[in-house]
């Protein structure tokens, strides 16, 4: 059986934080998930995996051994873990954006093989054409990541659409994959994102649309490039479900993925689940982070979804802190191995410059 956990108190607000701290800070956030030990451990270990894979990209990059574009995802594992882990890998469909390492990793795409794509190496789950901004893993269910803003929208409602299609029309009565289709809060004017939301309510989808809104898109602060900064409530437009939560606890986050997984294998249609969040890093690593306030950055490090999910699983006697120390090591041991493998990975083959184009036999 699970425990429950107490929520944790949050930093107090100062007006330097801004209007997203301060609606974080009002949330009433609804029933948590509870977890036994072993979910807790796995909750940590997938969290632990993503941020110590990031901080090795970053490592890397500024090294000179990784180049192009690579946006970072420190500071949102609550929202990758705890809406992928939430769902049933290899049956459930994810889409991501061009922030999607971690989401890959939650997905169960193998460590190297996500270090291998972003050191363009023929070992990458993309086979080295796509890069960090561009993941892909039929095996793992993952669609894709997208370069451009709300592109991977359209393709994560195909997916739900073929899902309640087999169910539907071809008799499948197994047929009951959920797709979540990640985005951020930038997306959220953008055509496709409402177009989607229409045709998902209409037909009831069953997707999972999943804001992870970090208050900046790019330089501009969310707040200043919305009529209603508050995106969950769009989904009433459409008749939609729609909640927000606090996307730095990762049992929140689990908690309301599995309401809306209820909803929609149920056949009552999707759901716009907007996690307020926070990256710890620039948006990207040529980004050099200038325009965040100090006091802003330090209010959402006294946040860190790591610490928090430690201190839920001590203060519930689940686990010890020895223990996630150990984890520590042992995803330290596999971040290093997958970079080892990828440094050594063989460049693609330049005679298959036209390959994977087009569908092969």
């Amino acid at each position: 059986m699970g425990q429950d956990l107490a929520v944790d108190t949050a930093p107090i607000v100062s007006a330097a934080a801004g209007p997203h701290a301060e609606r974080l800070s009002n949330l009433v956030t609804a029933q948590r998930a509870t977890v036994d030990r072993e979910t807790g451990l796995e909750l940590f270990r997938d969290m632990t995996l993503g941020r110590r894979f990031e901080d090795k990209c970053a490592e890397m990059y500024y090294r000179g051994k990784m180049f192009g574009f690579v946006h970072l995802y420190n500071g949102q594992e609550a929202v990758s873990t705890g809406v992928i882990g939430a769902m049933k890998r290899q049956n459930d469909w994810f889409c991501s954006t061009y922030r999607d390492h971690v989401h890959a990793l939650s997905a169960g795409v193998p460590a190297r093989e996500v270090m291998s794509e972003l050191f363009g190496k023929e070992t990458g789950c993309s086979k080295g054409r796509g890069g960090s901004m561009h993941l892909f893993s039929k095996e793992h269910h993952l669609l894709g990541g997208f370069a451009f803003i709300a592109e991977g929208i359209p393709v994560a409602l195909g997916s739900a659409f073929t899902s309640r299609y087999k169910r539907d029309a071809l008799g499948d009565a197994s047929s009951n994959a959920v797709t979540a289709a990640f985005f951020g809060d930038g997306t959220c004017n953008n055509g496709q994102f409402f177009e989607c939301m229409n045709m998902a309510q209409l037909w009831k989808l069953p997707i999972l649309f999943v804001v992870e809104n970090n208050k900046w898109a790019i330089g501009m602060a969310h707040d200043r490039a919305t009529s209603d900064p508050e995106i969950w409530r769009k989904a009433a437009s459409f008749g939609m479900a729609g909640e927000e939560v606090d996307g730095m606890d990762v049992l929140a986050v689990r908690a309301a993925t599995q309401r809306a997984l209820e909803r929609a294998r149920a056949g009552e249609g999707p759901t716009l689940l907007e996690c307020l969040t926070y990256r710890f890093r620039g948006h990207s690593l040529a980004d050099p982070d200038e325009l965040r306030a100090e006091q802003e950055k330090q209010f959402w490090a006294q946040r860190d979804p790591l610490k928090a999910l430690e201190r839920d699983l001590c203060n519930a006697n689940l686990v010890s802190s020895d223990e996630l120390r150990s984890i520590e090591k042992e995803i330290d041991a596999i971040v290093q191995d997958c970079v080892e493998f990828a440094l050594s990975a063989p460049e693609p083959d330049p005679a298959e410059l036209t390959r994977y184009i087009w569908a092969e036999d």
